[in-house]
């Protein structure tokens, strides 16, 4: 079982949980995601695992996309409705000035993430001194939202879609909106539909993986380890090849297979399987970092 596993995450689990589930499903101790979603969202949970999760370094930076719902009125020690709901009594402003507001929330822009986040202080997960009824002071940081269209607007609430480089929070968004509106804003409900190349429609639930390893067929849902990265070129190598590769040997690739100058590119033995990621030192001659 080594590959990549699409997961439609349910509302509730955290990500380690359903980490955990998969093991226990999959019969392995190798697993890991490659992006938290919050217990409270729902959609898609990308799962690297076995000798896969050696790829993980290579999805960091990839675009997600989500449907989020805000509720205006509102606001939350958390930025979304697991938290502390406070009202604001405040009047919610008419459609015109809410639709104008969200242009400060495109493109590029410094965004503060919630005080209940993953991001560290001095070593520490934010979300652990908050919840120590530590001050928490984070820096502001650079995202970029690529699109943000309005799906509904019907009163206090707000449906949008959104496109963003990896390490937005809507969560954030949410809360600086209802900020700038004057009138309090939360997160009411999140679903990511979209990480990197891969989509929600892709995925499967628990229960439906559940079903798989019940008939055998868990490996149905896998997709291989020379399948992920697509966007990274490959080339395929003779036994003797392979062997030089696995021992760590730079290697040469073809330039009318590989474009000269590509970074990295993915050694594929002649049944098809992934041998390396050959990382580039001069035009078409790579050295294995990454050996399966």
């Amino acid at each position: 079982m080594n590959g990549l596993i699409l997961i439609d995450k349910a509302a509730g689990l955290t990500s380690h949980d359903v980490v955990n589930r998969w093991r226990k499903l999959a019969g392995t101790k190798r697993a890991g995601h490659l992006g938290t979603l919050d217990p409270m969202a729902t959609g898609l949970l990308v799962l690297v695992t076995g000798i896969a999760t050696r790829l993980a370094q290579f999805y960091g930076k990839s675009e997600k996309t989500y449907l989020a719902e805000i509720t205006f009125g509102q606001t939350s020690d958390t930025y979304d409705a697991e938290g502390e709901v406070i009202p604001t009594n405040a009047p919610v402003p008419g459609a015109e000035i809410i639709l104008a507001a969200l242009d400060e929330f495109r493109g590029k822009f410094l965004q503060t993430p919630p005080p209940v986040s993953a991001k560290k202080i001095k070593g520490v997960p934010a979300y652990k001194l908050a919840r120590q009824h530590v001050a928490v002071e984070l820096a502001p940081v650079p995202v970029e939202v690529k699109q943000l269209d309005v799906e509904s607007l019907n009163g206090d609430k707000l449906t949008i879609m959104v496109t963003c480089t990896a390490g937005t929070y809507i969560r954030s968004i949410a809360h600086d909106l209802g900020q700038l509106l004057g009138c309090g804003g939360l997160l009411s409900c999140l679903r990511r539909t979209q990480a990197g190349e891969y989509s929600v429609n892709q995925a499967k639930t628990l229960d439906q993986l559940a079903n798989l390893a019940a008939e055998h067929r868990l490996s149905e849902a896998l997709i291989p380890v020379a399948q992920m990265l697509p966007d990274i070129p490959a080339e395929y190598f003779d036994s003797v090849s392979e062997m030089h590769i696995r021992q760590g040997r730079d290697f040469r690739t073809s330039p009318f297979v590989v474009q000269p100058g590509a970074p990295l590119v993915k050694a594929l033995s002649r049944s098809g399987d992934l041998i390396a990621i050959g990382e580039l030192k001069i035009p078409n001659l790579y050295h294995p970092g990454t050996v399966f």
